[in-house]
């Protein structure tokens, strides 16, 4: 994370005011000016009298509130195992799965939480054997790679460890300044009424301080808000920066750090190793996972909060993403037990800069495609172009199979972050983006969802986002057309984008070009056009019950 410099927290204020417009991701560009996709328009127009069938839909995340009031019915349900009674009723190797599974838990019932990144991992897997190695003279060809792979990995970890700490001794200017803000604000506005007139009129000249307080009241003014409720927020706003910055240092970037093998106990070097964890399908912080599956799945016949984007879906929960990077072994273990559990679509929101055991994901990508399972990934936050950067897992399989022309998983959808705002903003600013690499783009900036803390909702943003509003299009023409195959489904969701012909900015930068440089289909899924397309596409499978 980047220090958070006077230019940066400015920024900060003027994006945390930008207020995106209701359920804007479900909206139609036609009708409502925004680049949603036309989820409202699809029930409104094209539903009324089709019959629709249950679709299981995995969130592989950091857990899922199965309790919340808005994902009510919209939970995966075990039929095969009865709840509490310690047994493996459905012999699957899981004791009371009912609603998914946490690869991230013990038997104890503990949970890991906080987690090492993977290069943290790696620097201190090599580290062992080779911290006293000054030179790759005299190793072999296999640990010349490895001792490469160290001394990069060392790097970074030591780089990031500095530069965390730096930040987090620089960060109480920030705080400082902040606060100095807000008291400037509050002498401006003293007892006047806050109108834009009054705005206005204020020169803030070249005093940085009074220029950020006229943000403050610009934004106090535009959300209705008093400058203590912007106070709370913005404080709210350096406290979860100040949290990320303190974990980079202890935990993400500490190679001593592992709580995994005091709480999971798995044997960490068999990568197919089966049965560890335990059923809290929640964990100790769910916020992101619920959030996704709210965005699939929310309930859309209630007045609660929001609307998801399919109705006819079951979330089943599979908790493998920590707070830092997930672990090879719990994705692929968690995209075995979707498959083996009757899911047909799991969203993936989620990536990494390095692999651990790619092979290991390989088989169970290729498993979930022999099994005729669609999945759906987020590209990243990075703002990277993913044609010459990694981001872990992806659709490109480590090895050919023998008499196999084809390297990448055909059943794969990569997804790019589309932002509410209009013209060359379009495109996240954080989103990861690639010519070939991503798949299509879809609304990934200011979703508001389902959060954990007593059926509350809020605002994120991430790839994160986008992805699951793609797996819900995807649930939704699965749902009401179960004989399309999901190889056939991801062919309809890339040909039915919605094209985007003006230029846009490059992720993380100024620079403006085509829209198609960053991503294959030049545009953003569309379930209005992709429902109509699936209508008149002849299904190459026989519908089948699913496991509800």
């Amino acid at each position: 994370m980047k220090s958070l410099s006077t230019l940066a927290f400015s920024l900060m204020i003027t994006v945390m005011f930008a207020q995106a417009p209701e359920n804007w991701f479900n909206l139609d560009f036609a009708s409502d000016g925004v680049r949603g996709v036309s989820t409202e328009k699809v029930y409104k127009e094209l539903v009324k009298g089709k019959k629709s069938n249950t679709v299981i839909v995995a969130v592989i995340d950091s857990g899922v509130d199965v309790e919340h009031e808005d994902l009510q019915g919209q939970i995966w349900v075990n039929p095969n195992e009865t709840p509490g009674n310690g047994i493996d009723d459905d012999k699957n190797g899981y004791v009371d799965d009912m609603n998914g599974w946490n690869f991230l838990g013990g038997k104890d019932g503990r949970n890991v939480n906080d987690e090492t990144l993977e290069v943290t991992r790696l620097y201190a897997h090599y580290r062992k054997k080779f911290k006293d190695v000054t030179s790759s003279e005299g190793l072999s060809k296999q640990e010349k790679k490895e001792y490469e792979l160290y001394k990069e990995c060392k790097d970074v970890v030591e780089k990031e460890i500095n530069e965390s700490k730096a930040q987090l001794a620089q960060f109480e200017m920030t705080e400082m300044m902040y606060k100095g803000a807000v008291e400037e604000a509050r002498n401006l506005l003293g007892d006047k009424e806050l109108t834009q007139e009054f705005i206005e009129g204020i020169d803030p000249g070249m005093d940085q301080n009074k220029a950020i307080a006229v943000r403050i009241l610009s934004g106090a003014l535009e959300e209705g808000m008093n400058l203590d409720e912007i106070e709370v927020e913005i404080g709210s706003q350096l406290e979860a920066a100040k949290k990320q910055l303190a974990g980079s240092a202890s935990y993400m970037y500490n190679p001593d750090w592992n709580p995994r093998a005091d709480i999971v106990k798995d044997d960490y070097s068999n990568s197919y190793e089966k049965g560890y964890g335990n059923n809290d399908v929640e964990g100790p912080d769910a916020g992101h996972g619920t959030h996704v599956a709210g965005i699939i799945a929310a309930n859309r016949s209630n007045d609660l909060g929001m609307k998801g984007v399919a109705t006819d879906v079951k979330i089943m929960s599979l908790r493998a993403v920590p707070n830092g990077d997930e672990h090879d072994k719990d994705i692929a273990n968690a995209i075995i037990y979707a498959v083996d559990n009757g899911a047909s679509i799991i969203n993936m929101s989620f990536g990494k800069g390095y692999k651990w055991d790619k092979a290991a994901v390989d088989e169970a990508v290729r498993y979930a495609c022999k099994n005729d399972v669609l999945l759906v990934h987020a590209a990243g936050n990075s703002s990277l172009d993913i044609n010459v950067s990694n981001n872990f897992p992806t659709d490109k399989y480590e090895k050919k199979k023998i008499m196999k022309k084809k390297n990448y998983a055909s059943n794969w959808i990569e997804v790019g972050a589309l932002s509410w705002k209009k013209g060359e903003d379009m495109t996240a600013r954080f989103s990861n983006y690639g010519k070939t690499n991503v798949d299509l783009f879809s609304p990934g900036v200011d979703i508001y969802s389902t959060v954990p803390q007593e059926n509350e909702y809020a605002s994120y943003s991430g790839t994160s986002m986008a992805s699951p509003v793609c797996a819900g299009v995807a649930a939704l023409l699965r749902s009401y057309f179960p004989e399309l195959t999901a190889k056939q489904v991801k062919t309809i969701l890339m040909a039915s984008v919605v094209p985007i012909t003006e230029k846009v900015k490059v992720p993380g930068s100024s620079e403006t070009v085509p829209f198609k440089e960053l991503c294959r289909t030049g545009g953003v899924v569309n379930a209005y056009k992709a429902f109509q397309m699936a209508s008149k596409t002849k299904g190459k499978k026989k519908a089948s019950k699913t496991r509800t």
